[in-house]
């Protein structure tokens, strides 16, 4: 009967074996699935944050090509404008074209190669951004919509136009103090 017994003990050893390995093939599995899921799940929101950056670029693109419009034809202004315009378009393309681990790479091997450029275009992204949130800020407060920091030429040109007399026209003068005029 001990060799009966012994044999019994070995096969509960053996189903308990068994059962061990199954539950843990079960779990990591399970483990496995999960970290697939959120792996997916980080995955769209980073596509997701991508693609709201790469609209945020071609909406300044965009401002930045309807001033160069409203300013003088052939102007050093217009020109500019309208470069970094074009530039901003190609860097939303290249965002949209783009995996994120290409641009991670990208942007590694610029910021070795130029350091200094790298590290002052993050100080002014920093302080674009600080000024966008406090901007959209007080907008929320005050329930409006703060004017365009842009200058076109054509307001300029309005404030020039009434700040200057018409032609002919002479201003009138202020009478001349304890005087009379």
């Amino acid at each position: 009967m001990t060799n009966r017994t012994s044999h019994t003990a070995d096969d509960v050893k053996q189903k308990a074996k068994d059962t061990a390995a199954d539950v843990g093939d079960s779990a990591r599995e399970t483990a496995q699935n999960a970290a697939g899921t959120v792996r997916d799940e980080a995955a769209r929101h980073a596509e997701s944050a991508k693609d709201g950056v790469a609209d945020e670029v071609s909406d300044v693109a965009s401002a930045l090509r309807k001033a160069a419009d409203d300013m003088r034809n052939g102007s050093p202004q217009e020109r500019t404008f309208g470069q970094i315009a074009g530039g901003l378009a190609d860097v939303s393309e290249s965002i949209r074209g783009k995996d994120l681990g290409e641009m991670a790479n990208e942007l590694s091997g610029f910021a070795k190669r130029n350091p200094m450029l790298f590290l002052g275009g993050m100080a002014l992204a920093g302080f674009a951004a600080t000024r966008f949130a406090t901007a959209s800020a007080r907008r929320d407060e005050e329930g409006t919509e703060e004017p365009s920091p842009i200058r076109t030429a054509s307001s300029v040109h309005a404030d020039r136009a009434a700040r200057t007399p018409a032609p002919g026209h002479t201003p009138a003068t202020p009478p001349a103090p304890g005087g009379t005029s």
